[in-house]
């Protein structure tokens, strides 16, 4: 059992590595997380994560469902099931996870030997929140919450593996990739 761990500030463009990873590497597949908020833009229940409500969650956090668990925001839940992963493992394949930062390090700190835990992060602030008001999916409010949380995960980056700046797509996803391959062929 391996377990791939992309994290990033929220518009450091780990989603757009981990679909080129999975593009890659067929032995990956995409561990699908829960969260208790609701979805954005265009996500589907199942697919892009596992939508679930707050008492649902807090069922599960219950049961010991989680690998790893946050309340991101006040009231709003993200997970990593258990489930999932046993899912991936059956199919002989690698988790990867595109998860929050503190979520990140949990996954590490529990399970150091089986995980390759990689930062990703703007080339700035200003970067990121450029990105951020890009997308159109959050508030003013949200954009400002985004980004002060932001500050703060960069500061924990060196308890990652490896720490990758996106400043240019192509050359970020090389580097991503020089360090996945060995890792996967271990």
């Amino acid at each position: 059992m391996k377990m791939l761990v992309l994290s990033a500030p929220s518009g450091s463009g780990k989603t757009t590595l981990v679909r080129r990873l999975m593009a890659d590497f067929p032995d990956l597949a995409f561990s699908i997380s829960a969260t208790s908020r609701a979805p954005r833009g265009k996500e589907q229940d199942g697919q892009d994560y596992h939508f679930i409500s707050v008492e649902a969650f807090k069922h599960h956090i219950e049961n010991g469902d989680f690998l790893e668990w946050e309340e991101v925001y006040s009231g709003t839940f993200y997970g990593s099931l258990r489930s999932e992963v046993d899912r991936i493992n059956s199919e002989g394949k690698t988790a990867v996870f595109d998860i929050d930062v503190a979520g990140g390090q949990r996954l590490k700190k529990n399970y150091p030997d089986i995980t390759l835990a990689v930062f990703i992060q703007a080339p700035s602030i200003e970067v990121l929140a450029s990105r951020l008001r890009g997308r159109g999916t959050d508030s003013e409010e949200k954009i400002a919450m985004r980004l002060a949380k932001a500050e703060q995960e960069m500061l924990t980056a060196s308890r990652f593996d490896h720490i990758l700046v996106n400043d240019d797509l192509d050359r970020a996803y090389e580097e991503l990739h020089s360090w996945v391959l060995p890792f996967l062929e271990r």
